[in-house]
């Protein structure tokens, strides 16, 4: 037998689909123009921020910033993946995802071309937060029921939900400080953000279409060892442990959980860098007015640039006050830190009807997209996508909160 032959015998030459064939680097002139405009850019950052904080203030800011999201944070996150990781698996092994995905594909289909199971990573992610779905994506089983350009956009899809319930509680308690009911806002903004979700997704599908095409299974697009023998079972069955009810019970629990921790553990660097960059541009000072090099401060520079824009923001959204637009900005990178604004409104009588519908739309749909895109879709081993992810998203984000606001008014509108 010839080199060739052996080689071809041994699958080294069998084809991949389009993504893997695509080099990890490329190589470029030693020095070219952006070896020139890549550190001008980066040290006016640097500049900018060391003037406003003071270069201790940033370098410690940046440090404690960075190890609050580690512990407080990141193994948060990592709590979730492992308990959702061991709950997916049960559900995926006993065939409730199965089920799942015959009874809602006609609703999930038409509205975002996506498969009836991907309903589970809506339910997940609004239970707790948006790595849960991630959790999801590393069942084989779950996995199967997707088409390769499908499968990055449920990180759009998951992120549109993610800490939902935590977000519409929050809305409807702030009742106890202004008087008023928000079940109507609330539920505006549960269907806003929806809305969202479709513009995400769909948008999202579309440039995944163009890189893996139609035709190629995620099965074969994103391969893991487990993955092989889920591809071989027939149409129409599911593969399922060996052994007795308690012994796969047993072995669906320790495997998710421990494909959870993996999830979980990967999403560490996206989460430090993006997260930290992105609460230093948008958090201002401490409480005090000064610097001290605490967790969490920063320059404040994309709300300054929102209140530029308060001519096109309001007509969009209709909030109330300027000071509106800090909680779905903020929303970028934190929900919870979000939430925390509209209480400050609340108190002071800044907080109508309509805002809290656009809140609880924008806050769901976008919750902290900035600081966790990277690492998911790092984690579903398509980073290169990232951009366009964020970009639907954003996109996304900005539809939920403009058909809240005009749903919210016609409500008004019709029943006063």
């Amino acid at each position: 037998m010839t080199l060739y032959a052996r080689l071809k015998h041994a699958n080294l030459f069998t084809k991949k689909p389009k993504q893997n064939l695509e080099r990890k680097y490329t190589v470029k002139k030693a020095v070219s123009l952006e070896s020139f405009v890549f550190p001008v850019i980066f040290f006016a950052l640097i500049v900018y921020l060391a003037v406003n904080m003071g270069m201790a203030n940033m370098i410690n800011t940046v440090m404690s910033t960075a190890f609050d999201l580690l512990i407080n944070t990141v193994f948060y996150i990592m709590a979730v993946c492992v308990i959702m990781g061991a709950i997916s698996e049960l559900l995926s092994e006993f065939g409730f995802v199965a089920l799942m995905d015959r009874i809602l594909r006609p609703l999930m289909r038409p509205l975002f071309g996506l498969p009836g199971a991907a309903s589970l990573g809506m339910v997940s992610t609004f239970l707790s937060d948006n790595p849960a779905i991630l959790a999801l994506a590393g069942n084989s089983n779950f996995k199967s029921y997707f088409r390769a350009y499908e499968f990055p956009a449920l990180t759009n899809l998951g992120t549109s939900y993610g800490m939902g319930l935590i977000v519409c509680t929050y809305m409807l308690s702030l009742t106890a400080i202004t008087g008023e009911s928000y079940g109507m806002a609330v539920t505006v903004g549960l269907l806003g953000a929806t809305i969202g979700a479709i513009f995400s997704t769909r948008i999202m599908m579309a440039f995944t279409r163009r890189v893996y095409g139609r035709g190629t299974s995620a099965m074969e697009a994103f391969p893991t060892a487990e993955d092989k023998e889920v591809g071989d079972v027939p149409a129409g069955m599911r593969p399922v442990r060996v052994g007795g009810v308690g012994g796969r019970v047993l072995g669906a629990v320790l495997d998710g959980g421990a494909n959870g921790a993996k999830l979980g553990s990967s999403i560490i660097p996206g989460v430090l860098a993006i997260c930290t960059l992105v609460m230093l541009l948008m958090n201002g000072a401490s409480d005090s007015g000064a610097y001290t090099g605490a967790a969490y401060e920063g320059v404040g520079l994309i709300p300054k640039i929102a209140d530029k824009l308060d001519f096109i923001i309001k007509p969009l959204f209709g909030f109330s006050s300027t000071k509106a637009v800090g909680v779905p900005i903020t929303a970028l990178g934190a929900a919870g830190a979000a939430m925390g604004l509209t209480s400050d409104l609340a108190r002071s009588h800044m907080l109508t009807g309509g805002d809290v519908a656009v809140f609880t739309a924008m806050c769901m749909c976008w919750s902290g997209y900035l600081s966790t895109h990277t690492s998911m879709m790092d984690s579903l081993h398509c980073k290169e996508l990232t951009g366009k992810a964020i970009l639907s998203h954003t996109i996304g984000g900005l539809m939920a909160g403009f058909f809240a606001h005009w749903i919210y008014e016609l409500f008004v509108l019709i029943f006063g």
